[in-house]
């Protein structure tokens, strides 16, 4: 191997293992913050996640690696790296804004559906609201994922408003801090609305069959109304529970 491609190959190491290094700080902050299981695969952030490794991890150390030569005056061949390393940043900044922009907040249950929230499900006005009426469940900005109850407010007009508005696209209430409740409180409803596999509406007829194989090899029933749909962007999750403590025992992928 000639002296021109050692050169080549170091600096392709050097900044391949300077690139995975921070890439796998940042991932690894955010999965263990926020997008720890259920989240990271109901968000479908799986897009952000291929650019962020492909620019930061493929892209960028390839570059260097064509780049890279040793007769390249220092100035120029820092000028080269300088603007790969310049667009790799661009690209770990953007996927970064994404990912915290849209990171796990709330699995909230409402209106028989358990619900995945994200940080850009609530908009700034509804943070201020939480905050001067619920505080204890309102979120910040170093806020962790928590398991809420979300139900429609008991006064009827505005029940019907935030309904009409979620049908046409708006804010539902699981957006809506204000309202939110206590998960313990809403356990007696979400006993209620616990159903059968073949009752979950949220799955096609072979997606159940897959989910009912996955129960039966994990040891539980697939007959009784103890499951609940666990949804978000991406493809609905089913939540079983424990029906004397109401815990959650196992989420399945039909996958």
């Amino acid at each position: 191997m000639g002296w021109d491609m050692r050169f080549r190959l170091k600096l392709f190491s050097v900044h391949l293992l300077s690139s995975a290094t921070i890439l796998l700080l940042i991932l690894g902050s955010l999965y263990f913050g926020w997008y720890r299981w259920p989240g990271w695969y109901l968000t479908d952030v799986t897009r952000v996640i291929l650019i962020m490794v492909c620019v930061d991890v493929v892209l960028g150390p390839t570059l260097t690696l064509i780049v890279a030569n040793k007769d390249k005056p220092r100035r120029v061949l820092a000028r080269d790296i300088g603007i790969i390393v310049a667009v790799q940043l661009c690209a770990l900044l953007y996927g970064s804004a994404q990912l915290w922009s849209g990171r796990p907040l709330y699995y909230a249950f409402s209106e028989g559906i358990l619900q995945l929230v994200q940080s850009y499900d609530i908009d700034d006005n509804e943070v201020k609201l939480g905050r001067e009426k619920n505080p204890a469940l309102s979120p910040h900005w170093y806020s962790l994922p928590r398991w809420i109850w979300a139900p429609l407010p008991q006064d009827a007009e505005t029940s019907q408003q935030i309904v009409a508005a979620a049908v046409s696209g708006g804010d539902d209430v699981t957006s809506m801090p204000r309202f939110f409740k206590p998960w313990k409180e809403g356990l007696p409803s979400l006993r209620s609305q616990l159903k059968k596999v073949d009752d979950v509406a949220y799955f096609a007829k072979s997606e159940k069959k897959i989910l009912k194989e996955k129960m039966k090899a994990a040891g539980l029933p697939d007959d009784k109304s103890d499951t609940m749909p666990l949804t978000g962007r991406g493809h609905p999750l089913l939540a079983v529970f424990d029906l004397t403590s109401l815990e959650i025992i196992a989420v399945f992928k039909t996958k």
